[in-house]
């Protein structure tokens, strides 16, 4: 794209600020505002106002293949998930575009050192999972990691640099996460530099879009890969590609699995699996009214149980069908950094505009089936949010020593 064809696109859109310091950068800055207008789906902007994100449907339970069912058919699920994955057909999928600020760092977050006597990075200790299950089943399991715009070169290099704690690199696919620009509350974008628009991730469903538009469906065709098992790298005790489970909802014939734990409280802030106007869906904890959180299942139990823990394997061939215009965007209050119209750079202190973004339960809910599979909290649930407290540093730690892991 040349100056004159952005110069219209932005012009279209009633967006020509964002083109006001072009004469004064440097040609390398120039180039890369030009790709930055190319490259961003603009089209988010027209669905301030028309969207309401918080209007939610009916709810009713939805059963999980429970602890026990799972250990009486251990051999029948294992046996199912580890013929899929050596066949081919199952590959993992990293979300890794975050950053480790919350715990007070500046790189990304599964750089971030968790080790007590050695180094024991966030990044070290996911691969080793999967490794777990590539040796289990002797079979390398295709790995795509989806990185940020911000953190996308550290990322690699960081793992480079590490030999990818001994996962083959030629098994290994990068890819960024589309950004969505931000804009203040009249639709007007900002700009965090004189060269650069103001944009964030465009939210945890945005793994598949992002990974058509890099061209990567391809690798999943030619591959014959027909389940992915995507998952956060904040949790550090996660099973990945776990041949019970992927032996569990390919038997099982749904569209997606879902990792769930039994939830330690009924009022504990995770996401419930359940039916949304009867197809699945996640109902977030503080939309559980106390109709919900005391009602009982057929067994007397509660009924809305089992918290997601953001484990899910995905169907390929069913995510064709999730489109963008039929996914509910996310419009966010955030507190969002730019430059001025002087140039100069403002950190607001309260919400100043908005964030767009569309989330994996949205994924969820557009399809027919899910199969919720049950784990054990204490042995694949270590979460790191926070440096201390409820899933901190310090909880994830506490887990790995008890699972038997040297810190």
């Amino acid at each position: 794209m040349n100056y004159e064809e952005a110069r219209k696109k932005m012009s279209a859109l009633g967006q020509e600020h964002v083109l006001k310091y072009y004469d004064e950068l440097p040609e390398e800055s120039r180039t890369a505002l030009l790709e930055q207008i190319a490259g961003t789906d603009f089209s988010v902007l027209e669905r301030i106002g028309s969207v309401s994100s918080d209007k939610r449907g009916v709810f009713s339970p939805l059963a999980a293949m429970q602890l026990p069912e799972i250990e009486k058919r251990e051999k029948e699920l294992y046996d199912a998930g580890v013929k899929a994955i050596k066949a081919g057909k199952t590959a993992a999928l990293l979300l890794a575009g975050g950053m480790g600020t919350r715990l007070g760092s500046d790189d990304p977050k599964g750089m971030y050192n968790i080790g007590i006597t050695k180094p024991m990075y966030i990044f070290e200790r996911i691969i080793t999972n999967l490794l777990d299950v590539v040796k289990e089943t002797d079979t390398w399991i295709r790995l795509f990691v989806m990185t940020s715009e911000k953190n996308h070169d550290k990322t690699v290099a960081f793992l480079k640099e590490h030999d990818y704690f001994g996962y083959r690199e030629d098994r290994i696919v990068f890819f960024r996460q589309d950004m969505a620009p931000a804009c203040d509350f009249e639709g007007k974008l900002y700009m965090e530099a004189k060269d650069r628009i103001s944009t964030s991730p465009n939210g945890n469903a945005g793994w598949y879009s992002s990974m058509v538009r890099a061209g990567l469906d391809r690798i999943l065709a030619d591959e014959g890969i027909e389940w992915i098992d995507i998952f956060a790298v904040d949790n550090v005790l996660q099973r990945i590609c776990d041949p019970c489970f992927v032996g569990a909802t390919v038997l099982a014939d749904v569209s997606v699995g879902a990792k769930v734990v039994r939830k330690a409280a009924p009022d504990e802030k995770v996401g419930v699996m359940c039916l949304e106007d009867g197809r699945p869906s996640i109902v977030e904890y503080y939309e559980l009214s106390d109709e919900m959180m005391n009602a009982k299942d057929a067994d007397g139990a509660p009924a809305y149980n089992y918290g997601v823990i953001l484990n899910y394997l995905f169907r390929v061939s069913d995510l064709a069908g999730i489109t963008d215009d039929r996914m509910p965007m996310h419009i966010v209050k955030k507190k969002i950094p730019y430059i001025d119209g002087n140039g100069n750079a403002v950190k607001p202190a309260e919400p100043n505009g908005y964030k767009f973004e569309q989330l994996v339960l949205d994924m969820i809910h557009q399809l027919s089936t899910c199969l919720p599979y049950e784990v054990i909290r204490e042995k694949e649930f270590a979460p790191i949010k926070n440096p201390t407290g409820i899933d901190s540093v310090e909880s994830a730690r506490e887990l790995l020593k008890k699972n038997g892991i040297e810190l």
